[in-house]
């Protein structure tokens, strides 16, 4: 899925990925995919740090936004399809999700969990303060 016009990537990467720092499950999945970025091959922006968006924040903070270089911004699960080509270990499971009707599912799962996104960050948020407290 497109999403508004292209713009200028922030990084000679292949991909440039911006995501939600703020969020404690945005930021473990971010994690993984830095640890399998062997190559360096994604730009991962924060957008909680000044100045990281480009382009309209709160849009880009509602679902997560990739940009391949040269081409058009993606969101929602054409993002994480596009993040996974660019990384051999996950680079199947894109091909696997690509086809059409596999990404249309893939996003029709994606709206639940965004919908359900604000109460498993303060689910995980209370669990990670408990795990400090216990320390």
């Amino acid at each position: 899925m497109a999403v508004g016009p292209a713009v200028a990537v922030a990084d000679a990467r292949s991909l440039t990925v911006w995501y939600d720092g703020d969020c404690p499950i945005c930021t473990a999945e971010i994690g993984l995919m830095r640890r399998l970025d062997r190559a360096s091959a994604i730009a991962f922006v924060d957008l909680s740090l000044p100045g990281a968006c480009p382009t309209d924040r709160n849009a880009r903070l509602a679902r997560l936004h990739a940009q391949p270089r040269g081409g058009p911004m993606v969101a929602g699960a054409a993002a994480f399809v596009a993040m996974w080509r660019v990384l051999p270990a996950l680079c199947p499971l894109a091909l696997l999700a690509s086809p059409p009707p596999v990404l249309w599912l893939l996003e029709r799962a994606y709206g639940p969990f965004l919908r359900l996104r604000p109460a498993l960050q303060a689910f995980v948020r209370w669990g990670l303060a408990r795990r400090v407290r216990e320390r």
